[in-house]
């Protein structure tokens, strides 16, 4: 939703219905969350989707953890020991390891789940590789036998979004990948209360009273998960006028993803407070259906890199030329592999040039628009008008960002319930190298995302970078993982930019993280 600059002011004064949980405004043990979607799966190995990623931390614990300053520190792990050829890794866990259900953690859980998670994440697959061996030693050791060394073991166990390596039971993690699990049972800071998920409404969590912190001050996502409050809720509000006044009038304490055109109004009110949502910001992606047409064309997508041009669509969202970055890379521009190498100069003429010469048919190109979510919505609506000035047809399809999320897996013709192109946002401390950018992923269905690029000389130099032994042999590959992109064209990268979070001046503790995370908040 965009709103008018004259209707601010009307906004910031005239009340409008108050969402159902009013009645609780202001209780210091509850709190309130705006996301920008629904959490409808369970299950953060198999969704790439955020709100699926955000779950996981609420439920789950992880080995290691990325503190503030993006370095991988123990988490379930107490210690941990290397062999001087860098190839046997020992892992002990800490104590007082519980699942909600009172069982303890042991290492057994520990190899299911990363066993499991290594099927669909590219760290896991490469540690996992075969003739690597994962095995449990006794209840809280384990041991990771690589036949390489692989410099990637601690920065895979910390990722921190695209698909985290998560602890699950055991049983749970027995569940096929092919099938969601439907068992939120986890030992993170707060438990599901499944009697009170109710979809298109709330998503709610209670603290778990079980869950031993580590004794460190929480760093980022490191040290102590410390819940501060009893109950997180996360609310669905997709109207952003109806989000903006629950902030103000205190039935919701965070607005993630706060729309632009609403940070004059939080400014203008002493008791709200405009924030960076997290600390890595996100990079808008232009992705593509490689499996129908028309997009299964390479030069199609090659003549899309001259028409998605970040001074033109970058501002259509972000006004503000200081929260975002024209990049020109693959890489975001805090990544240490960042490069402009090959990046041509955007050109709605040249594009149009390049669509009628790639032999592309009149076919109907869907683009999917995400209403509920402005930053989708709004980037979606502005490709589809360059897509339409360039000779296009095209097919503009309004929905809410979950059923996108559910379109995106349909391979069909468009014809047949099929997409051709969707906007999203992926976190940019999931696309800082070759291993870790799930964006650049191209092994089809097997681990690439949604519009399922697939290309052997991409996985080839994914591979080949986890094992470069110098600094200066990882940026060479990174440039050449670049070219071949430019040629493959997985997807076209907008910009880098800051997401922006409204909160209330009540709330203290928010860390400094990677990524929105709702432990060691306090509520005044």
């Amino acid at each position: 939703m965009s709103i008018s600059r004259r209707g601010l002011a009307a906004l910031a004064a005239v009340p409008l219905a108050a969402p159902a949980f009013a009645q609780n405004r202001g209780d210091p043990r509850v709190l309130r969350v705006k996301l920008f979607g629904d959490m409808r799966s369970l299950d953060p190995f198999i969704s790439p989707e955020y709100m699926a990623r955000n779950h996981g931390y609420m439920v789950y614990d992880t080995l290691y953890a990325l503190d503030s300053k993006m370095r991988p520190q123990p988490q379930m792990v107490a210690s941990h020991s290397t062999s001087p050829d860098g190839l046997t890794w020992n892992f002990t866990l800490r104590d007082n390891l519980r699942f909600h259900d009172g069982a303890p953690v042991t290492s057994e859980d520990v190899v299911a789940s990363l066993r499991r998670w290594a099927i669909r994440d590219g760290h896991g697959a490469q540690m996992l590789a075969e003739g690597n061996r994962l095995e449990a030693v006794d209840a809280k050791s384990f041991r990771l036998t690589l036949q390489r060394p692989w410099a990637l073991v601690l920065d895979a166990l910390a990722k921190p979004s695209g698909l985290p390596a998560f602890i699950m039971p055991a049983r749970v993690a027995a569940t096929p990948i092919s099938t969601p699990i439907t068992d939120p049972t986890g030992s993170g800071p707060y438990r599901l209360a499944r009697e009170d998920w109710r979809l298109g409404d709330r998503t709610t969590y209670r603290r778990n009273a079980d869950y031993v912190p580590r004794a460190e001050a929480p760093d980022g996502l490191a040290g102590g998960k410390i819940a501060r409050v009893e109950t997180v809720e996360w609310v669905m509000l997709p109207d952003a006028a109806t989000a903006l006044n629950a902030l103000q009038t205190g039935e919701i304490d965070i607005f993630e993803e706060l729309p632009p055109d609403l940070f004059p109004v939080v400014q203008r009110n002493r008791n709200l407070r405009l924030a960076a949502q997290d600390s890595a910001g996100v990079q808008p992606i232009f992705r593509m259906n490689h499996a129908a047409a028309p997009f299964d064309n390479p030069r199609l997508r090659q003549a899309m890199r001259l028409l998605v041009d970040p001074a033109e669509m970058m501002p259509a969202y972000m006004p503000d030329p200081a929260r975002w970055q024209d990049c020109r890379s693959f890489f975001p521009c805090a990544s240490p592999f960042h490069t402009s190498e090959g990046w041509a100069a955007p050109n709605l003429d040249l594009a149009r040039t390049a669509v009628q010469q790639s032999g592309y048919d009149g076919t109907p190109v869907v683009v999917l628009d995400a209403q509920d979510s402005t930053i989708s919505s709004t980037f979606a609506r502005v490709a589809a008008d360059r897509l339409r000035r360039v000779g296009m047809n095209v097919d503009l399809q309004a929905m809410d960002w979950a059923t996108l999320v559910t379109r995106r897996l349909s391979k069909n013709p468009v014809g047949q319930g099929g997409w051709s192109l969707f906007v999203s946002a992926p976190a940019a401390v999931d696309l800082m190298d070759p291993v870790s950018h799930i964006a650049l992923r191209s092994a089809g269905a097997r681990t690439a995302l949604p519009g399922w690029p697939e290309d052997p000389e991409m996985e080839r130099l994914r591979d080949a970078f986890a094992v470069a032994p110098s600094m200066e042999e990882r940026r060479r590959i990174a440039t050449a993982t670049q070219l071949r992109a430019l040629e493959v064209v997985p997807y076209v990268p907008i910009g880098t930019m800051s997401l922006v979070r409204g909160h209330t001046a009540r709330i203290s503790g928010i860390l400094d993280a990677a990524i929105p995370v709702y432990w060691n908040i306090a509520k005044g």
